[in-house]
């Protein structure tokens, strides 16, 4: 069997992990149990009981599922890279968790889980069970490695484990070796390529230039590089009815408005600490982009982005809203493939060696590209369930590049909008009210369009 590589994108989410700043994401899952049958609750423990019904059946389905049987490995050849490899020892007790809390609101036991790195040695996910006070619900908490899969990926993986779901996203199959013969007949177009790829990438490094050094970025969000990597995590639910109301009548997209939330709930959020009033450009945003759908596109992460300046000091919500349409449709007219958001496709430039010396390097310089994540993770219509019980409320996790102190991530689950938000707990210990400051930022916007 031939091997199978990490894509460059993949291999760069691997070198720049550390300790302190892992590169995983996440996935908050809150059950409703039924009230009896083979897979509710009944009984006096039947929270309990159904998030111990629950840890087993992810034990039981994780071991079918080829894609999380796999670990990762540095081969000799080519150097510094590494390749995906058979887990011979599989053991899902070493990935699938009961975690018993007292904690009501499963997002404060989810904040020091996500702040822990996944075993390198492992096949790279976990899934931890938190069974809580309530007897009627519990939680899991996903845990993917970026470089085993983006958000759409992580779906397809854990869609598997669920009682219904899309089967998940086969690995890519190896790119067979070319004889010399065929590789001498095709080297022209593989220069102009070449040629092509080393101009989109210098396009793509004066973009990132022109983009220039954080201006107008709030103390708020930075955290220190060398702090202890503790994590906070908090979650809201909006109603997408609202949203639309608000994208029907201002115009632009569903992603427009959930956009321009965030840079009013972090101006609202500013005001109530106390902080200096926002002023400049503002700071940048990062909003990845999937390229999955592109033709040829392959397996493992495609990712781009896009980058925008969340205008803090507009103090108008609807202003700020045709701020962030405006800046989004520059994007879009640009292209994924263009501008200083699309800095992730550098990635295919680089020779696996410079991934391995120059990961942490990587890793240190997040803070020079951009300034916030803001991500949205897409989910089918139908309903997620395990062992009987339903998936009411889906939290997305990012991750937190190093010196930044709030990522958010954002999904839309049976008609309701769910943020969820990660954050350096040092830094931003009051992540909870930047969370009430999502929905009160969106109820104002209901009231200017109604």
């Amino acid at each position: 069997m031939a091997t199978e590589h990490l894509s460059p994108l993949d291999l760069a989410f691997w070198r720049i992990e550390s300790a302190v700043h892992p590169m995983h994401l996440g996935a908050l899952a809150v059950f409703s149990a039924c009230a009896a049958g083979p897979g509710g609750a009944g009984g006096e423990d039947g929270g309990a009981g159904a998030a111990e019904r629950a840890a087993a059946l992810l034990a039981a389905r994780c071991a079918t599922v080829p894609g999380l049987r796999r670990r990762i490995r540095d081969v000799l050849l080519p150097v510094g890279a590494a390749a995906w490899s058979p887990d011979a020892a599989f053991d899902p007790a070493r990935h699938v968790f009961l975690v018993r809390t007292d904690e009501a609101d499963p997002h404060a036991a989810a904040g020091p889980l996500m702040a822990r790195p996944l075993d390198r040695e492992l096949p790279p996910w976990e899934a931890h069970v938190l069974a809580g006070p309530d007897p009627d619900s519990f939680a899991v908490l996903f845990k993917f490695h970026h470089a085993l899969a983006d958000g759409l990926g992580a779906l397809a993986l854990a869609a598997a484990l669920f009682d219904e779901g899309p089967a998940p996203r086969p690995p890519a199959r190896p790119v067979p070796e070319q004889r010399a013969g065929s590789a001498l007949r095709r080297l022209p177009g593989t220069l102009a390529a070449r040629v092509q790829d080393v101009g989109q990438a210098l396009e793509i490094g004066a973009a990132v230039a022109r983009a220039g050094l954080p201006l107008g970025v709030p103390p708020a969000l930075t955290a220190d590089p060398a702090g202890p990597g503790t994590r906070a995590v908090a979650g809201l639910a909006l109603d997408l009815d609202e949203v639309n109301l608000v994208r029907k009548a201002a115009g632009g997209t569903v992603n427009d408005v959930l956009i321009s939330v965030v840079a009013g709930a972090l101006r609202r959020w500013l005001e109530e600490r106390g902080d200096p009033a926002p002023t400049g450009p503002g700071p940048r945003a990062l909003i990845p982009v999937s390229r999955r759908g592109r033709p040829g596109a392959g397996g493992g992460n495609r990712l781009s982005g896009y980058l925008l300046r969340l205008p803090l000091a507009e103090r108008d919500p609807l202003l700020r809203l045709d701020r962030v349409r405006a800046a989004m449709d520059r994007n879009k007219d640009a292209g994924p493939a263009r501008g200083a958001g699309a800095v992730a496709l550098l990635a295919d430039h680089v020779h696996p060696l410079g991934h391995r010396l120059g990961g942490p390097l990587v890793a240190q310089a997040a803070r020079l590209l951009f300034d916030i994540l803001v991500t949205s993770v897409p989910l089918p219509g139908f309903t997620f369930s395990l062992g009987g019980s339903r998936v009411r409320e889906v939290y997305p996790l990012a991750p937190l590049a190093r010196g930044q102190s709030l990522a958010v991530a954002v999904s839309t689950y049976k008609g309701t909008v769910h943020y969820g938000l990660v954050a350096d707990a040092a830094a931003v210990p009051d992540l909870h009210a930047l969370a009430g400051a999502l929905r009160a930022e969106l109820d104002a916007l209901v009231r200017e369009v109604s």
